[in-house]
């Protein structure tokens, strides 16, 4: 994923009115590993239950605006975009609007995320071998190419509901 400016990922959410866009606290950018990324996400502490993340799109930035469900999941719940079993972290239930006019009469859509979207790191840590002779390496790539596409299909589904 290659780098995006502050003002790009502001002008990239396709379901974010513009008063939400100004109000959106971007992260600190210069410290981000974008070639380790698959897509941007990020909390805001200000706002716990909003999730934010930007994925590329044809090479250009889809911003989504996620809202964390307040009642958490009974059992452990895998993440429908990295699916890693084996999560070192919390998975969450977060809905986002579609954009345009689906999105103003109520469409949702809601999907199962890495609650600090953990998911490139994931898809990338090291996987036991499966058997004698298990390619690590090139499982390692069919999870980051599976991340892609999840990502993608999520961020065309939203964007291309207008």
């Amino acid at each position: 994923m290659h780098a995006f400016t502050e003002k790009d990922i502001r002008a990239s959410f396709v379901n974010a009115s513009l008063r939400e866009r100004n109000a959106l606290v971007v992260p600190e950018l210069a410290s981000v590993e974008w070639a380790r990324l698959d897509y941007f996400g990020w909390r805001d502490p200000k706002q716990p239950l909003a999730g934010f993340l930007v994925a590329p799109v044809d090479d250009e930035p889809v911003g989504i605006l996620l809202r964390q469900t307040e009642q958490r999941t009974r059992t452990r719940a895998q993440c429908s975009w990295c699916e890693d079993v084996t999560l070192p972290n919390e998975v969450v239930l977060f809905g986002a609007k579609r954009a345009g006019r689906a999105g103003r009469n109520g469409d949702t859509v809601g999907t199962l995320l890495c609650e600090r979207f953990e998911c490139s790191a994931n898809v990338r840590r090291p996987m036991p071998p499966a058997y004698l002779g298990f390619d690590v390496e090139a499982a390692r790539q069919r999870r980051i190419e599976a991340l892609r596409a999840h990502v993608d299909r999520f961020a065309r589904d939203l964007r291309d509901s207008r």
